[in-house]
């Protein structure tokens, strides 16, 4: 019964936070709570039906630690296609080098506790909880992430912001050419005025020419009236990308609704963006390549947590001081 209640209470929690702003990271928190509560509310319900239910709570144990391995190994392969596809990189790498601390932090931390040393078994208690943290983070990131970029947006925006990325050869990748396409479904679509089309992006230290002017070229060729797009040529930051963008609106008189056009895996981090930003305004994902979706997603779990670091901090503490606990009562026992 309390489990329902919970559950009942943190949905509640999750529709008015939701309905207050959409684009609040505390609303995948909520949703995931009750989510679990609920699922523990079912799970009691069937195991008072009969008994023979019980074996669930046994895979409700089971299922995420198995999960984790599988996943670590899935990271890896995924690295390792990345860096056949993309080539070496930092982007390439991080899945593999993800995907690696997942097996190896577990064994390194049970060696640390069979050593009988203290302090290394006050680093394996802190590397456990903040281990936990960031899984439970990750998850929350992930699964609100996903069910963001499926909401549907408000129709007949004012302006479509297509955040820049970077030229390969001064020309627009198969990446940028997603969002630029997903601009122009919406463009093509608008009714009764089709709306301006801010392509936004500065030039790069490897790059022959502005982000903005590339992708101004490429809807123009793909069918955009050229006095429909506004370029913002300065930003070399998504927030910055935001910021200018909606300054050149303002300038230009540009007044209703405004829609930010980026890839599936960065539409929460720019919604959050946004929403710091104190920008009205909502985003919408275009696909990207299956196979670089795992690293985009930690590459962007990783900038989020940045973004929130002073949050972060202020949670982990506690862990810090616990950890320091059982060192020190480890260290106690053992001189007694």
């Amino acid at each position: 019964m309390l489990n329902l209640v919970l559950g009942l209470l943190f949905s509640g929690l999750f529709l008015a936070s939701f309905q207050s702003d959409r684009r609040r990271l505390r609303n995948g928190v909520f949703l995931l709570v009750a989510a679990w509560f609920l699922l523990q509310a079912v799970l009691e319900f069937l195991i008072d039906l009969n008994p023979w239910f019980e074996w669930l709570n046994l895979v409700v144990l089971v299922v995420p630690v198995v999960s984790i391995f599988v996943f670590a190994g899935f990271l890896i392969a995924n690295g390792a296609t990345m860096v056949r596809r993309e080539g070496p990189g930092i982007t390439s790498f991080l899945p593999i080098a993800v995907g690696l601390a997942v097996f190896l932090a577990p064994v390194v931390a049970f060696l640390f506790v069979l050593s009988g040393q203290p302090v290394l078994a006050g680093v394996a208690a802190l590397a456990f909880f903040l281990c936990a943290y960031l899984g439970c983070a990750f998850v929350v990131f992930l699964g609100y992430a996903l069910v963001y970029s499926r909401m549907p947006f408000s129709p007949n925006p004012a302006a479509v912001i297509v955040l820049g990325s970077g030229l390969i050869n001064g020309k627009v990748p198969p990446l940028l050419a997603a969002r630029l396409n997903k601009a122009l479904e919406i463009y093509d679509g608008g009714t009764p005025a089709r709306p301006v089309l801010v392509p936004s992006g500065g030039q790069g230290p490897d790059e022959p020419r502005p982000e903005s002017a590339a992708m101004k070229e490429y809807l123009v060729a793909k069918g955009a009236v050229a006095t429909d797009v506004l370029e913002e040529n300065q930003a070399t930051t998504t927030r910055e990308n935001l910021r200018y963008s909606v300054a050149l609106l303002a300038d230009k008189g540009i007044q209703g609704p405004v829609l930010v056009c980026t890839n599936n895996y960065h539409v929460l981090r720019a919604a959050l963006l946004s929403r710091r930003q104190k920008i009205n305004a909502e985003v919408v994902g275009a696909p990207t390549a299956r196979y670089f979706v795992p690293s985009a997603f930690l590459r962007e779990f990783v900038a989020v947590m940045r973004d929130n670091r002073r949050t972060n901090i202020i949670l982990c503490l506690p862990m810090f001081g616990i950890a320091l606990l059982i060192t020190v009562a480890l260290m106690n026992s053992t001189v007694v």
